[in-house]
């Protein structure tokens, strides 16, 4: 009785996994469009805002850019992509990778993008459940990959997703779905000051900026839905995280000009955290006792 139990149990658990899975692959192929549009919806609000300061000729109305309009096309033939041209996976595989118009090849990252998304929010749900908390940390899920593709390309980690990801955290935790309410609170003020005083630290002493605003930021915003508890265990992760990737970047011939962005490694750490924060600390703390 207790094997069959068990046994539609675990199948009720992949059942689970898959319907998430497939959702997420669909949030996935959403997440791309945010990682290329955004970047390029804050250059386009930086260049009006200067020309209006400036006093400079707008020029003619630029038509819409957002995350609706215009349909996605092709970068390279401008082919208006239809829709079962858009279908997570199945289409690039049917596609084989290239594009239906100009047979110019498509980028492999939009469906490692959407298979990440899947199989992270597969992940999420069986490992906190369909519930409030579990589809709460869906979105945050989601928020961190995005901000990790757009730091990894432009450096930026935009205030349009990392400041309503902060304020979001504090409403999730108004109710108690991860932390109470002052931990998150606290969490957040501790997560912003950590990383700006590091930052002024390595300023006084070096003179250059060893990180942007926007990474204070984010990691205020992971306090605001973890709480101050978890924010050691996310700085200790993300600098390990962080030395490892970049010295192999570095071995591997990168240019060390280059700024290497914290921001992956802040969101790579969060999500440790998020499933295994609580179960890392307890057996780091068991070990510490011996």
């Amino acid at each position: 009785m207790f094997e069959y139990l068990a046994l539609l149990q675990a199948e009720f658990a992949v059942l689970v996994f898959l319907i998430a899975t497939m959702f997420g692959l669909i949030i996935g192929s959403f997440l791309n469009v945010v990682i290329y549009r955004i970047p390029v919806m804050m250059e386009r609000d930086y260049l009006a805002q200067a020309n209006e300061m400036l006093g400079n000729d707008p020029g003619p109305e630029p038509s819409p850019f957002n995350l609706i309009f215009p349909n996605s096309r092709c970068p390279h033939c401008d082919h208006a992509i239809r829709p079962w041209e858009n279908i997570p996976l199945l289409s690039y595989a049917l596609l084989r990778g290239k594009c239906s118009g100009c047979k110019a090849p498509i980028s492999g990252r939009y469906p490692t993008i959407e298979l990440l998304t899947g199989l992270l929010t597969g992940g999420v749900i069986v490992i906190l459940g369909a519930t409030p908390a579990g589809f709460a940390c869906c979105l945050l899920t989601w928020a961190l990959i995005a901000l990790s593709m757009i730091d990894y390309d432009t450096q930026y980690l935009p205030d349009n997703i990392s400041l309503p990801l902060l304020w979001l955290g504090l409403v999730v935790n108004y109710f108690g779905l991860i932390t109470s309410l002052p931990d998150a609170f606290i969490g957040a003020c501790l997560g912003y000051l950590s990383l700006w005083s590091v930052f002024w630290a390595f300023k006084l002493v070096t003179g250059k900026d060893g990180m942007g605003y926007g990474d204070f930021k984010l990691l205020a915003a992971l306090g605001a839905w973890l709480g101050w508890q978890l924010l050691p265990l996310i700085i200790i992760l993300s600098s390990f995280a962080g030395a490892l990737i970049g010295g192999v970047l570095i071995v591997s011939g990168r240019d060390k000009s280059i700024p290497i962005p914290f921001g992956p490694y802040l969101a790579i750490a969060g999500f440790i955290a998020l499933l295994w924060g609580d179960i890392i600390t307890q057996g780091y703390l068991q070990f510490a006792a011996f």
